[in-house]
């Protein structure tokens, strides 16, 4: 069985168990190990084995049922064990109950006992203080004061607590019996609460802190206290403002005494406003008086520099002392305190601001017309001048003298950097000056200034002049110096923009000024697109007028009949290469003084018109073989001029052309064929018929059949 045992070491495995009963077999081993494998061995083995594993069985179910005996018994015994552990909590909880009612019926009955001995207490105590008190009022009874209290400095807190008492007795008696000790305590009430300040005073000196609070304490019941806070308050700025920055020492003095103050006095919050106070009526107001009013009436530019930087830094200051413990509503009493300073200024800021900007801009205008030689002309307001603008719209006639300006467009971006610098200054002080209510309205009447001087007496008068001073559509050399002013002008309405954006819209984007300035800036732009736009199609029929003048000058009848047909060694007239010429400085200038789409919208009416006098600028030929060859080769050159347009309308309309040129050269029978061709077959007969008919031989070679 010991044996068996050993075979049921942890881990159980029935395989190996069985293998090893096996091995241990004589003659049962797998391989037959030195004796040959016998199996009849093995069975008996296997069948012995199995009976001892019975017994053990047998035995071990015995010992089992031994042990679950045992455990019911000792459960049971457990069981009663915590019943009578249960029995035995029931009976100390009610014990406990017990006395905890018996404590409550002892304490209501000490409670009761001590209230009993305070009554008759206080009384015995109120008659003992009483009976001190009428000792030493006796004393100043008899004038001379023997006790310790009176006559020892140690003591000068219970003695300030004696007279503080006998003062108050003292406000009740009458004055015909008591007058004379009266004046003696009320000689003593001052006296001692002249002595605590002094001694307030050198403690303070001297930094301890400790004596300082016992003494304040004293002086709390009297009516100096107020005195001692003030004295300290006093001394506490003594020295303080030793730097060039007043502002600086005031955020220095206030953070040392936050932390000193709340260790000396009872009520710290009430002290600190104080001092604050102090602070904004005498020192902060003193030196913004001293900055403001010695420039006030000599220097209106740096009085609202100063006034700005002094405001913005006060309440800098202001809102760094909302840290400190001020009481309840700290806000109010610090923007009351500013109020009071800046009150008398910031009612006539805005009128001054206006003021100022209206003088200043006025200087840099005037300024820069000096600095350009120019006297500035009136520009005519009213009917009149409305009827002059439609006339000139629809005619494009140019109403009034022209002007010569040497090319001068009267506009410069220093000048207009100069105004929007003094503006955006305007703005922020606007911003930081004005009250709330009255913000957006302010800030309006500043954008209107702007309007005035910027885009009224500055871009739209360099309009009004660049209207003058375009020449007329026949003048010869003409100066097309507009397309510089609409480069100027377009330049300068972005930064314009840009300062509505940047500056003006967060003053007025929740206020019911938003929609005026909107509308304001909406009718500046569309009266400058409007005179823009005027001067742009002047400026084109100039290019164009200059271009008839070239044809007219340059291009001879006998360029498309020479007398020669076989000797012609041109590729294309003169006339052709200078038109050409002077189309590739007018596109590149357009280029340079146009932005956006309105380079494709420009190009695209110079192209058309470029097209519409070619057109009839040939029609005025008769045109031999060669010489509508060369016809062909002159609108060739036109179409690659055509190409620097970049607008497929205008290189449509030029290849159109083309196709009608070769009607000049092509064989009279294939006349129908061509006219019938992709690029000609939509055109007008009549306009076809118009072409044939330059060709010398229209009537020789009967081409008119062709159209009938």
């Amino acid at each position: 069985m010991a044996t068996t045992a050993q075979l049921f070491e942890e881990p159980f495995d029935a395989d190996e168990y069985i293998e090893r009963l096996a091995w241990r077999t004589p003659g049962g081993g797998s391989k037959g190990g030195a004796e040959a494998f016998d199996p009849k061995k093995l069975l008996e083995e296997f069948v012995n084995h199995i009976e001892e594993l019975k017994l053990l069985d047998e035995r071990i179910q015995r010992k089992v049922e031994k042990l679950e005996q045992q455990c019911h018994r000792e459960a049971k015994e457990f069981a009663h064990k915590v019943q009578d552990l249960q029995r035995s909590n029931q009976v100390a909880f009610q014990h406990f109950q017990e006395l905890d009612e018996h404590i409550s019926y002892v304490a209501t009955k000490v409670c009761h006992l001590g209230d009993q001995l305070e009554g008759v207490n206080t009384p015995r105590q109120r008659a003992v203080e009483a009976q001190r008190l009428m000792t030493y009022f006796n004393e100043f009874l008899d004038g001379e004061l023997r006790s310790d209290v009176f006559t020892n400095p140690e003591k000068i807190k219970e003695a300030a607590d004696i007279i503080q008492k006998l003062h108050l007795i003292a406000q009740e008696l009458p004055f015909d019996r008591f007058s004379d000790v009266k004046a003696k305590i009320a000689s003593k009430y001052h006296d001692l609460e002249r002595q605590l300040i002094q001694e307030f005073t050198a403690a303070q000196r001297r930094g301890e802190i400790g004596r300082m609070r016992e003494v304040a304490a004293v002086l709390l019941h009297f009516k100096g206290y107020a005195h001692c806070v003030d004295v300290y308050i006093k001394q506490c700025q003594e020295g303080a403002y030793m730097r060039n920055d007043v502002f600086e020492d005031i955020a220095i003095l206030c953070q040392r005494v936050n932390k000193q103050v709340g260790e000396v006095f009872c009520s710290p919050e009430t002290v600190m406003a104080k001092l604050i106070q102090s602070i904004f009526e005498n020192k902060i107001q003193a030196h913004v008086k001293e900055r403001l009013e010695e420039t006030r009436h000599s220097d209106v530019e740096q009085y609202l520099k100063n006034l700005y930087d002094l405001y913005s830094r006060t309440t800098a200051l202001a809102a760094k002392l909302t840290d400190f413990n001020l009481g309840s509503d700290k806000q109010t009493f610090l923007s009351k305190l500013i109020k009071n300073i800046f009150s008398c200024y910031l009612e006539s800021y805005i009128d001054m601001e206006r003021q100022y900007l209206q003088n200043r801009s006025g200087l840099i205008l005037q300024r820069f017309y000096d600095s350009k030689n120019h006297q500035k002309r009136p520009i005519g307001t009213g009917s009149m001048q409305e009827l002059k603008e439609r006339i000139r719209q629809r005619t494009n006639l140019p109403l009034g003298p022209s002007i010569d300006t040497h090319g001068e467009t009267l506009l410069s971006q220093e000048v207009v950097v100069n105004l929007l610098q003094e503006t955006r200054q305007s703005f922020e002080r606007c911003n930081k000056l004005s009250d709330p209510a009255d913000l957006s309205k302010n800030a309006f009447s500043i954008f209107l200034l702007l309007v005035e001087y910027l885009c009224v007496d500055h871009i739209d008068y360099a309009l009004e002049i660049g209207l003058s001073a375009i020449p007329s559509a026949d003048a010869k050399n003409a100066n097309l110096y507009f397309l510089d002013v609409v480069q100027q002008a377009n330049t300068i309405f972005h930064l314009f923009d840009k300062q509505f954006n940047d500056h003006l819209m967060p003053l007025i984007s929740s206020s019911p000024k938003l929609t005026e300035c909107l509308h304001k800036k909406k009718e500046v732009i569309e009266q400058m697109e409007v005179k823009l736009d005027t001067g742009i199609d002047r400026t084109l029929n100039c290019m164009v007028g200059q271009m008839k003048h070239i044809l007219v000058n340059e291009q001879k009848k006998t360029d498309f009949k020479p007398e020669d047909e076989n000797n012609v060694m041109i590729q294309y007239t003169t006339a052709c290469s200078k038109v050409c010429a002077y189309v590739s400085k007018q596109v590149e200038r357009v280029r340079r003084s146009m932005d956006g789409k309105n380079v494709d919208t420009v190009l695209t009416e110079l192209g058309v018109r470029f097209h519409r006098l070619i057109h009839e600028h040939l029609q005025q030929f008769s045109y031999s073989s060669m010489g509508g060859m060369l016809a062909i080769c002159d609108v060739a050159e036109y179409r690659r001029s055509a190409k620097d347009f970049k607008v497929p309308l205008v290189l449509q309309l030029f290849d159109t052309l083309h196709a009608l040129c070769n009607l000049l050269v092509v064989a009279p029978d294939n006349l129908k064929q061509v006219c019938s061709g992709e690029q000609l077959t939509n055109l007008d007969k009549n306009l076809l018929h118009a072409f044939v008919q330059l060709r010398v031989d229209y009537r020789s070679a009967r081409l008119g059949r062709h159209f009938s």
